[in-house]
Order: C-alpha cells, then structure tokens, then sequence
C-alpha cells in the first residue's frame, strides 16, 4: 500500500512539472467573461490585455505625480471602458471622451462642453501626459489635490454628468449601484479588485490609471532631444528656425527698468519647462481673468496642461486655448504674453509677468513668432491620437 501511494504521488509531480509555465507547450486556460465579451466583443480582451503598464518613457522624463497608485494593465482596463461609458452620467448620454476627445489631444474642439445640464464653466483642459508633472493638483483652479479626485468632479457636478446629489439629482451612491447592476461591470470590478464592489475610490484609482496612461513622446522633438546631452544642444534633425524657436523658448528674457525686454528669449520655459513642458507649481494667473459666461473675472486660473500636442500633427490646434477658449492661434497667445496688462483687480498675477512691477513688453518681431511656433509644432506626436487601447471600447 505503502509503495503504491509512493506511486500515485510521483505520477503527480511528474504531471505536475510537465505542465508548468516553463513547457514550451502549456496553454493557460483562457477564462471566461461573457458580459465583457457581449459587449465589448474584440476591443477589450481580459485574456490579452494592451500594455498601459509597462509603455517606454524616454531617460530624460523625470517628473511624475503618480502617488500610491501606479498604472496596472487590469486598472487601466477598467479606467477605459469607464473613461468612455456614458452611464456614468444621470441621462445615459455624456461621458468623460464627451469632453476629452482623443482626436482632439483629449480637449475639446468647442470653447464650453456639453453636459446633462448645460455646459462648462471653464474649457476642457487637454488630458495628454497628465502624469509626467510634478504639479499633482488638477482643475484649472487647482481645486483637486490629486488626479484621483478629479476624475469624479465632474461626475458629480450638475451641469456635467448630473450625480451632485443637489438640484434633484442623484448622488455618486446611486451611480455606484447603478453600476452594480451591469453585468460587465460586476465582471471587469472583480477582475481588477477580486470582488464586484463598486466603489468611488475604485472608480477614481481605475480612471486615474487609465490617464496617466495617456503619453506622447514620438514627436520630432523627442527624436532630436534623444541624441543630446541637453535641452540647449541644437537638434541635429531640427531646422534652422526650430532651433531658433527652442532658444528663443528656453531663454529667460532681460528687461530695463521700464519692463521692455533688451535681449534674451521670450522665457515660456519659466512656466512650462523642457523636456515635459508641464506646468510649474507655483505659478498664478496669465493674465487672462474673464469668464465664458461674459460676466465678472476669474482670476483662480494658475494650473494649464503640458504644451506638448498643443497641435495636431498637421499643425492645427486641438481646441482653442486658456480657460476661457478666448485664443484660436498660437500668434494670440504669444502675443499675450508678448504685452501683460495689469488688469483692474488681478491680484493674482504671476510676478514672472510683471518685471520691476510693470507687465511684460516682449517687443516681438514676426521673426522670432514664426521661430517660436515652428518649435511649439515639433512637441507634437502621431501615436496617442490613433491607438487603440486609449480609444473607445464600446
């Protein structure tokens, strides 16, 4: 009895070493999930999932405001398909792609988006290379001191997706059961989080997830930085003008006793650093303090989106720009920034604006325009607008 229980567990064993991961020949059994596979068909596939995790970020990328939740496979999985899905409004007809198109550099092609109850207060802020910052609030105001809290203000504000539990509408809870009852949902919550409970802090981490993802570094600017030391190198690949514009950009300016600049660049890099072109933290108001309703000044506006696909490949912006849409062409904004004037009760303005206490006067020439806009064109990518993965599922 003794030598045939021997036996048995050594047949075993045997079976159980010849079936494992390392034999060329074993085929993990694909699960099933029927819902996800009804509904999404061919686009989402829990079996093979698109690489968000482990996607190539140059050497030179150092900034990131990923805190206690890095990008997972799973999580981003399930951060698409909620990034997407209009029952994640009151009416069943907006989505967070509503506002935040992939064609459009995830913006916005209208100044104020649409939403169950009317629409924004403020423009859709590009959405592309969120994590690579160090700033980690979101809104323009800054009202959200980490990205997992963004992603749910909008789901819970009136006019937007309609869960503020104010104004008769329903809360952010009844979103939650709502999504309990889908099929696809109590499958993809337990795929991600081994159980189906739906949560808002799920719902946050997962669509956190799923924009950080969201990166652009094919552009002409990362093949060229990708060959030097430094952002002050000229670029091999680049031309004549691009180079200029990169100097012009990067180059602090110098300004008389009477805030007219004497030599130096236009300094955009003060705010918007290279390689990432993210945001400083510390900025303030630009100097722009009106409102898309027309009426009052908003002077809270400090946070902007990176610079990178600010354009469209072909050079057409994604959606017009600041908060307010109010410029539809790089030459405005340069040309902004190229004259400040300290409007009436602007508290707010950003000292780096304002040389010895005066606003700004670049005294640009058409020349060093033209520069610094052919160099703003090679921040843009191709990829991010085309893969699917950041696509919708539906």
């Amino acid at each position: 009895m003794k030598v045939r229980n021997i036996l048995l567990v050594t047949l075993a064993l045997a079976l159980l070493t010849s079936c494992n991961n390392n034999d060329d020949s074993y085929v993990p059994i694909a699960q099933s999930y029927p819902n996800v596979e009804a509904t999404f068909g061919s686009t989402i596939n829990l079996n093979n999932l698109s690489n968000y995790s482990n996607q190539t970020i140059p050497t030179y990328i150092t900034k990131d405001n990923t805190t206690g939740n890095p990008i997972t496979d799973k999580g981003a999985t399930l951060g698409r398909v909620l990034f997407y899905d209009k029952k994640l409004s009151s009416t069943n007809t907006i989505s967070c792609a509503s506002c935040h198109k992939q064609a459009d550099a995830f913006s916005d092609a209208s100044v104020a988006s649409t939403g169950v109850n009317g629409t924004t207060s403020r423009h859709a802020m590009r959405l592309i290379n969120s994590r690579f910052s160090i700033e980690r609030k979101f809104f323009w105001d800054e009202r959200a001191a980490t990205l997992e809290i963004q992603t749910t203000q909008p789901i819970q504000n009136h006019a937007e997706m309609g869960f503020s539990g104010a104004n008769g509408d329903q809360s952010i809870t009844d979103l939650t059961d709502k999504l309990s009852a889908i099929g696809y949902y109590k499958e993809l919550f337990k795929f991600v989080y081994g159980d189906e409970q739906v949560t808002e802090a799920r719902i946050q981490t997962a669509l956190a997830q799923f924009i950080r993802s969201i990166q652009s570094f094919d552009s002409k600017y990362d093949a060229g930085r990708a060959l030097v030391a430094n952002d002050g190198q000229p670029f091999s690949n680049f031309t004549a003008q691009e180079n200029q514009g990169k100097n012009i950009f990067l180059t602090p300016p110098v300004f008389d006793a009477t805030r007219n600049r004497t030599s130096g660049g236009f300094g955009c890099a003060t705010c918007h650093a290279a390689p990432e072109f993210d945001i400083d933290p510390n900025t303030r108001n630009n100097g722009i303090i009106g409102n898309i309703s027309g009426s009052g000044i908003d002077i809270t506006n400090t946070r902007a989106p990176s610079l990178r696909d600010l354009l469209k490949p072909d050079g057409t912006i994604n959606g017009p720009m600041m908060h307010t849409g109010i410029f539809t062409s790089l030459q405005t904004v340069i040309g902004h920034y190229g004259n400040i004037n300290i409007a009436l009760g602007n508290t707010n303005l950003d000292p780096r604006l304002m040389p010895n206490g005066f606003g700004q006067q670049l005294n640009v020439t058409a020349t060093e325009v033209n520069a610094t806009i052919a160099f703003i064109k090679t921040l843009s990518g191709t990829n991010v607008y085309v893969d699917s993965k950041w696509s919708s599922p539906f």
